[in-house]
Formats: structure tokens, sequence, C-alpha cells
């Protein structure tokens, strides 16, 4: 299952979230959104656990808990089946 994260530290890196999820099984992937312009993290990304039951645990021990002074946000992540590009 792939989760959302949100309202991370800017100083938070992949590894750090990495680590964070580990403790509730088998982390897939970490992929952290960094901001284009400034190089440093948007606030946001997503981890992608080894199963669902990992994945709720994870939900339900870090939804709403203080990671480096931020009141984290942890969602199950809203898949899209396929990205819409425009051609002009």
């Amino acid at each position: 299952m792939k989760l959302f994260v949100s309202n991370l530290a800017f100083g938070v890196n992949e590894n750090d979230l990495k680590k964070l999820f580990e403790v509730f099984g088998e982390v897939i992937s970490v992929k952290l959104i960094i901001d284009k312009q400034t190089g440093r993290s948007s606030g946001f990304g997503f981890v992608e656990m080894g199963s669902d039951l990992e994945a709720t645990k994870a939900i339900a021990e870090l939804n709403n808990k203080i990671i480096q002074g931020y009141s984290v946000s942890v969602t199950k992540s809203n898949e899209r089946e396929s990205k819409l590009r425009r051609t002009w």
C-alpha cells in the first residue's frame, strides 16, 4: 500500500522517512517531493509499505504524531490510474 505523508519538516530526507516507517514493516520505496526552484523538500512525499497490514499500523501510529516539531499527516495515497497529458 502506498501512503501519502505530508506536513513534514523541511529537514526530513528520504532516509529519515525510511527509518521512521521501517519500524512498522518492509518499506518498498520512499519518494520525497523536492521543490525544483529551491532544491529542498516540499514537505510531503510517498512511502510504499510491503503489506496493507503494515501500512495500516504505520497510519495508526504516525498520523498526527509530532516529528521534528511538525504534526505529520499519514494517509492512504489516492493513486492515479493514469496521468493525462495535454498535447498542444
